[in-house]
């Protein structure tokens, strides 16, 4: 007997689980790196008209299949063209491999918000803390095995009554804190003016084909593309929703929240440490160079403890969507309950992540890839190599075999779809050369061909 597929209560829970999954690391981390690398208002310039145009075309894409198919990714493509079946399947191994690693740096921010909390941001700014202890055995497993149970417990409860409610809370939360934290950053910090000028202010010296690409880069990761989060989320989505304006709403939420991303990062770094500490991104970032600003600035300790607070929420519900789309695979394709798939797919993580930790500490020398850590090896495999192909692929197979008008029909049966046209001339031109510049300069960065 088939059981009735669960779905979102209304477009709030929707916008706001499809928003959280987006709002992630990557919005906090890279986004304001990005943005002071590549002149500041010209890449902000540039980020919003590719997310108003291919973003927006290929989120689109994804809901309409999962909504139309009522199925998680591997289900959707069989449904719609066996031949696109690999697709599928590969929209479900990114998730399931990113997940492990992700939990592991969601650990690392929850170590962050327990030391803050208790007093210990002094100690966390030292120069070889972070390297300390990433290099330790015990306490990063412990974190990241409490991060990821915490992520299992959300999914276990199913989409309206865990995810659904999760993100109608953390969501605003996470708004409010990172409002605060770039308000007091702006005004209560001697000198961060000049960075606030510096991020905002267009540096058209910058401007090359280099400040398009990483903008398509960052885009691309920061909105869930092509790891089928979005797919499966559109198959919770009742088909009275309007998907239009819904597609609009979440990009408003995930530019609005790396905007502000960048408004309380760059101007504190910027008054504490100039222009050249804006040169960092990723963990030196987040555990390295903002514990040094909070510790020297006024009423830092606090700020401290907010600003991982916030980091926590955008990690967690990240990863309740990595998680889910995990799980509501192995439910369509085994027929379990929604119990056994989590503890499967949590099962699978805790194995995949202890590799991604211990490749800091036991297994440090441990190198996939000449230089990479375990860790960045997944990171690598996952952000450049799968996800353009899995884009690229989605691309094709609604551009010229399901056809655009196929996703028009379904977006249209919950409203008017005013950017049709834009629509099609995307998804079937634009965005594949989109997507392979994408692929091609992720690889190259990666091997030091060129520098993103």
């Amino acid at each position: 007997m088939e059981t009735k597929r669960s779905s979102f209560t209304g477009k709030i829970g929707f916008v706001l689980a499809a928003a959280g999954s987006a709002v992630g690391l990557g919005n906090i981390w890279r986004f304001p790196y990005l943005a002071a690398k590549y002149g500041g208002g010209i890449f902000l310039l540039v980020y919003i008209a590719l997310g108003i145009t291919f973003g927006f075309s290929l989120m689109i894409a994804e809901i309409a299949i999962g909504r139309k198919t009522g199925k998680s990714p591997l289900g959707a493509f069989r449904t719609l063209d066996k031949r696109f079946s690999f697709a599928g399947a590969l929209a479900v191994i990114i998730p399931a491999l990113i997940l492990p690693y992700y939990a592991v740096i969601g650990g690392w921010v929850m170590k962050y918000v327990a030391g803050f909390a208790f007093g210990d941001g002094h100690a966390m700014a030292g120069d070889s803390y972070f390297g300390n202890y990433i290099g330790s055995v015990g306490e990063p497993i412990f974190w990241f095995a409490l991060f990821i149970c915490l992520t299992a417990l959300v999914v276990l409860l199913g989409v309206d009554k865990g995810i659904e409610k999760v993100s109608k809370v953390m969501m605003p939360a996470l708004i409010v804190l990172i409002l605060f934290i770039a308000i007091y950053s702006m005004f209560a910090v001697d000198g961060a003016w000049e960075g606030v000028i510096y991020y905002i202010k267009p540096d058209f010296s910058n401007f090359s084909i280099m400040t398009v690409v990483a903008a398509m880069g960052q885009l691309f990761y920061s909105m869930s593309l092509a790891m089928g989060i979005m797919i499966t989320f559109g198959s919770y989505m009742k088909k009275e929703i309007d998907v239009e304006k819904s597609v609009h709403q979440i990009e408003i939420f995930d530019t609005g929240v790396a905007f502000l991303a960048g408004l309380m990062i760059i101007p504190s770094v910027f008054a504490f440490g100039g222009e050249a500490a804006l040169g960092k991104s990723g963990p030196s970032l987040m555990f390295v160079t903002l514990p040094k600003i909070f510790d020297t600035m006024p009423g830092g300790s606090v700020i401290g403890a907010i600003f991982f607070i916030m980091v926590f929420f955008a990690a967690l519900t990240s990863s309740i969507s990595l998680m889910e789309t995990v799980v509501a695979t192995v439910l369509d394709k085994m027929k379990v309950s929604r119990t056994v798939a989590c503890l499967m797919v949590l099962g699978f993580s805790l194995v995949f992540g202890l590799l991604s930790s211990l490749g800091f500490s036991a297994w440090s020398e441990v190198q996939p890839i000449k230089g990479m850590s375990i860790l960045d090896f997944f990171d690598f495999l996952t952000n450049s190599i799968l996800m353009p192909i899995v884009a690229l692929a989605t691309c094709l197979f609604v551009g010229f075999f399901m056809k655009p008008q196929a996703v028009i029909d379904e977006v249209e049966l919950s409203g008017k779809f005013r950017w049709k046209k834009m629509f099609s001339v995307v998804i079937r031109f634009v965005a594949p050369i989109c997507i392979l510049a994408i692929l091609v300069s992720s690889v190259l960065n990666v091997f030091g061909v060129i520098s993103i």
